[in-house]
């Protein structure tokens, strides 16, 4: 049996008494057990954002720790993003990793997040485009929507039409989720069951319960797409 940790995080207060610890844990095992690999200890951080860097996260550090004081050298995660969302964030992660001969695997994919370096530009270019493709996303989206209100302020004097997710406070965020799940290959559906396990709030939460659908989901990653390509 390989030894190996995990490492776990969410980022919000609310989602730390729900089963997002649960989730996590068996994603991680599913892609152990059957690849002969044990693990031997368990790192989180609690309501700690993706966009943090390592001084911040007391888990990550600790399991940093550990795994150079043991020997270990296998790091399991549910995804990528449970290890950061900022794309300059993950590559000074990922470098201290790779400093002591650490492999952090992406559970949910089976993706060596750590491999390629100075050496292996392809992989680690490819590992880069996931994360800068949601920070693209982000940037474009926030640019796009200040010029719109700007010229709508100008022409009427108030912003009009009803906003698509993304475009309010707070949502730009979840958006970049959805991107990033879906660059891993997860579909409409799988997203949508991570979001209600975290505890991800849609627009009508705050009229009664109202889970993600994968309709929802769908629609909005097309729009995002659309935006992409017309930014091209």
């Amino acid at each position: 049996m390989t030894a190996a940790v995990s490492y776990m995080r969410c980022s919000g207060d609310g989602q730390i008494d729900g089963d997002t610890w649960d989730r996590q844990r068996e994603c991680n095992l599913k892609y152990t057990t059957p690849n002969g690999i044990e693990i031997v200890e368990e790192f989180r951080d609690e309501g700690v954002t993706g966009k943090m860097e390592l001084e911040g996260r007391a888990g990550l550090s600790a399991c940093l720790q550990y795994v150079r004081e043991h020997g270990i050298g296998l790091v399991i995660v549910e995804s990528s993003d449970r290890l950061a969302r900022d794309m300059i964030v993950a590559e000074v992660i990922i470098r201290e990793f790779q400093k002591i001969g650490v492999k952090v695997i992406s559970a949910s994919g089976g993706v060596d997040l750590t491999e390629g370096n100075d050496a292996n530009p392809t992989a680690k270019l490819i590992r880069q485009i996931l994360a800068a493709v949601a920070e693209f996303d982000r940037c474009v989206i926030v640019l796009k929507l200040r010029g719109a209100r700007e010229r709508k302020k100008l022409a009427t004097g108030r912003c009009e039409g009803r906003l698509g997710f993304g475009m309010k406070p707070g949502e730009q965020e979840i958006v970049d989720r959805m991107i990033a799940l879906s660059h891993l290959g997860h579909k409409p559906e799988y997203i949508a069951q991570i979001l209600n396990s975290d505890g991800v709030p849609t627009r009508g939460t705050k009229h009664g319960k109202s889970p993600w659908h994968p309709s929802t989901i769908n629609k909005i990653l097309a729009r995002n797409k659309e935006k992409r390509l017309s930014c091209a």
